[in-house]
């Protein structure tokens, strides 16, 4: 299907074959309804060589006709010819400045979808570069990204992941979206309320984040007016109304910015502007005001040659009329993550009228409007778009640390959520003791900060000085602070609450991981003396090497994910010795009485008083220790009894005493069975929990007797229930931490020789 290049005369005989001509530039700041004539091929070859003057005719050319034939006699539900679409979504793009190759993978983006196209053919044609555009858009084509959580999530995923690949199919694929929201008058109802909140979902902010402000504000509106039309429809009455009544103020502000800047010998160029109706829509829910009370619903762009003047600008205005308080912010010297740089203030000017500038240099104003878009890659010898974007675009380093998120989440939710998050938020600008720039979200906090800086950092904080005074972890962040995050090589996983303290995406992610790993690390840590002490006890010998050779048998890939899965009780420590030892037969316990209660639990479990005697006994510290251990849910246990461990699938070892009844309920499973020893550190001392059952005489006091025996014995009251027996005596069931059995027995003791307890027995859980 190639073409050689073609006269006008030739271009206009090719184009008749579909639909006439129209010669009007798409410009993508006003909301278009369709056209029922479209642009000529000279008409698109002029476009871009209005920017391009190397531009490829030859190649533009051949993409129309192609694209042209492929589709046909298809046509939109607007009833236009559909190659009326593509036309369009290479208009927009050539607003942009865009290379030819990403004009021509617009002209042919639905080809393969929706045509006999193929790959193949694309490759052969267009060349291996346009190919792998279209097919990135093709596989864009039927994300649906408002839908069930997971599904979203997972969408949006592959969305960013062909972002990655090649900048450009964003570029497309938002001016797809623009055109197709210019358009959807024509779409059925309840397809027009999906496109238009996954529009305001994920393409507004995604466009934002690119720092395309001007298609951001587009998208947004479109897609406000799609999803609460009243509400539109009074916003632009209203402001249609103020902009009336206030032309001629407009008009007075500009000249006399403009003459105050010639004055003093500054060349200038002012522009009023007005906000638009989704962001004023906005700020009225945000401020919960009416349209009234907004005072700074037109705004003046100042447009300055060089950086040095925005400032020498910036000090007339402030010397000229008052400035109104905390509306100053200095984006020059901070840019935003998408690259935005100006100066804005808020004077009060002219007719005691609130003027809010934007002070910037001609860059800067591209920038700011068309973000990502305004590098000028198309340009020869600068290397691939996204090469020369990953050095000169603090977006592009945005999106690429957001695709970062995907290796380290664990669920596709968790990536929504981070990814939203990041789409949404304004920022915080902070700076570490060495002054780092550490930009955040707003309401960010110190754990959202250290994160930023390293996650080892996250991990190990354990206290922050904000601007040289101590704060609470937790402590929102304001701009300008200066943050010291104080850390301890004792803590290597944060608390798991921390989580729902934090703010970022990053944060959360990095909590959620170390919390994982930590319980991980007990898991594998269990496993591993649950294995050794099998071999042991069987006198087979243990080596790591061995393990490994024996991976696939247990079909896990590392020695670690084994442990874990025999911590968390996944796999039998026998099946282990089999997978090493295929000849090995498993040892089978024995039990006697088992009808006569617990007393079978401890023959089977018999650990004797010296814990010398048992080496292969796995030792318990006490629940900060570092395996996943728990005690008995009704009563605990304390140093001094015997116990037994119990495995429990998914939550590791629950820790009983030895005369627990509870223990029945596990006869019939002697795989769960575990040796387990005390192995108290002394001179750390920690407390157990253990529950006790008071009956005392029901009299004033009584409760406040029990109470001080415990305190005055250095005991810890955790839960305390109370119940009436009869109308003299009170039944008290208290939870206590204590040290060791000789500890609580002294408690037990001194409440028994109260004349108001008439009983004190402890509860075996």
């Amino acid at each position: 299907m190639a073409a050689s290049r073609q006269s006008p005369p030739q271009m206009h005989a090719a184009a008749d074959s579909v639909v006439a001509a129209s010669q009007q530039p798409v410009q993508p700041r006003t909301p278009k309804t369709p056209r029922s004539r479209m642009m000529r091929q000279y008409d698109l070859v002029e476009r871009v060589r209005s920017y391009n003057p190397n531009t490829n005719e030859d190649l533009l050319n051949r993409a129309y006709v192609y694209a042209m034939k492929a589709h046909g006699s298809q046509t939109r539900a607007s009833g236009d010819p559909y190659f009326t679409h593509p036309l369009e979504v290479a208009a927009i793009l050539t607003d942009l400045k865009l290379d030819d190759a990403t004009i021509v993978a617009a002209l042919l983006h639905d080809t393969i979808e929706d045509t006999e196209a193929t790959r193949a053919e694309i490759d052969q044609i267009f060349g291996h570069e346009i190919g792998a555009l279209v097919e990135g858009l093709t596989k864009l084509k039927r994300l649906e990204l408002v839908s069930r959580e997971a599904k979203q999530a997972e969408n949006l995923r592959k969305l960013l992941l062909a972002i990655a690949d090649d900048v450009r199919v964003l570029l497309v694929k938002l001016a797809d979206r623009l055109h197709n929201m210019r358009t959807l008058e024509f779409v059925p109802e309840a397809s027009r309320r999906r496109i238009g909140e996954e529009t305001l979902d994920i393409y507004a902010p995604l466009a934002g984040r690119m720092g395309m402000q001007e298609m951001r504000e587009e998208l947004e509106d479109l897609s406000f007016r799609t999803l609460d039309a009243d509400a539109y429809n009074v916003v632009m009455q209203r402001l249609d109304a103020l902009t009336e009544r206030n032309r001629n103020l407009i008009s007075e502000i500009e000249s006399q910015l403009s003459k105050k800047f010639r004055d003093n010998g500054l060349s200038a160029r002012v522009t009023g502007r007005r906000k638009k109706p989704f962001s004023i829509w906005t700020k009225m829910e945000r401020k919960s005001v009416g349209f009234e009370q907004l005072s700074d619903i037109f705004g003046f762009r100042v447009i300055m040659p060089d950086v040095a003047c925005c400032y020498r600008a910036l000090g007339i205005v402030h010397t000229t009329w008052p400035v109104v308080p905390g509306r100053f912010k200095d984006y020059i010297s901070t840019p935003k993550q998408n690259d935005y740089r100006s100066i804005h203030t808020t004077v009060i000017g002219p007719g005691q009228q609130r003027v809010e500038l934007q002070i910037r240099t001609e860059e800067m104003d591209q920038i700011a409007e068309l973000g990502i878009a305004a590098h000028a890659f198309y340009k020869d010898g600068v290397g691939s778009p996204t090469e020369l974007l990953k050095r000169e675009s603090n977006a592009f380093a945005w999106l690429r640390h957001t695709i970062g998120i995907l290796s380290e989440s664990a669920n596709p939710e968790e990536f929504l959520e981070h990814t939203k998050l990041e789409l949404f938020h304004d920022q915080v600008f902070c700076f570490t003791p060495k002054g780092k720039l550490i930009a955040l979200p707003r309401h960010a906090n110190v754990i959202d900060f250290a994160y930023a800086v390293h996650t080892d950092v996250g991990n190990s904080a354990v206290g922050c000085k904000i601007n040289g005074k101590f704060a609470p972890l937790s402590s929102e962040l304001q701009n300008g602070d200066e943050v010291e995050v104080l850390t301890s090589d004792a803590q290597s996983a944060p608390p798991s609450a921390w989580e729902s303290l934090a703010v970022t995406g990053k944060a959360r992610a990095a909590i959620r991981r170390a919390t994982r790993t930590a319980v991980r690390d007990q898991y594998a840590g269990l496993g591993r003396r649950i294995v050794e002490r099998l071999f042991e006890r069987t006198k087979l010998e243990y080596a790591d090497d061995k393990l490994k050779g024996a991976l696939p048998r247990l079909a896990r890939a590392s020695i670690d994910d084994v442990m874990a899965a025999v911590g968390r009780g996944e796999i039998k420590a026998s099946d282990v010795a089999r997978a090493m030892y295929p000849d090995y037969k498993e040892e089978r316990v024995v039990r006697y009485g088992a009808k006569k209660g617990p007393a079978p639990a401890a023959a089977a479990v018999k650990a004797p008083p010296d814990p010398h005697r048992a080496p292969s006994a796995i030792p318990i510290r006490g629940i900060n220790s570092g395996l996943p251990v728990k005690f008995a849910p009704n009563g605990g246990a304390v140093p001094g009894d015997r116990i037994v461990g119990i495995v429990t699938p998914g939550e590791g070892i629950t820790i009983y005493p030895i005369q627990s009844p509870a223990l029945k309920d596990f006869e019939e499973e002697p795989e769960r069975w575990l040796d387990v020893r005390w192995d108290v550190d002394e001179a750390s001392p920690q407390r157990f929990p253990a529950r006790i059952r008071v009956e005392n005489v029901n009299e004033p006091g009584s409760l406040a007797q029990v109470a001080t025996v415990i305190a005055e014995h250095d005991g810890n009251i955790d839960n305390i229930s109370m119940s009436r027996r009869s109308p003299d005596f009170t039944e008290l069931t208290i939870d206590l931490e204590v040290y060791d059995l000789k500890h609580l027995s002294a408690i037990i003791n001194q409440l028994r020789a109260k004349t108001i307890v008439a009983r004190v027995d402890r509860v075996n859980g």
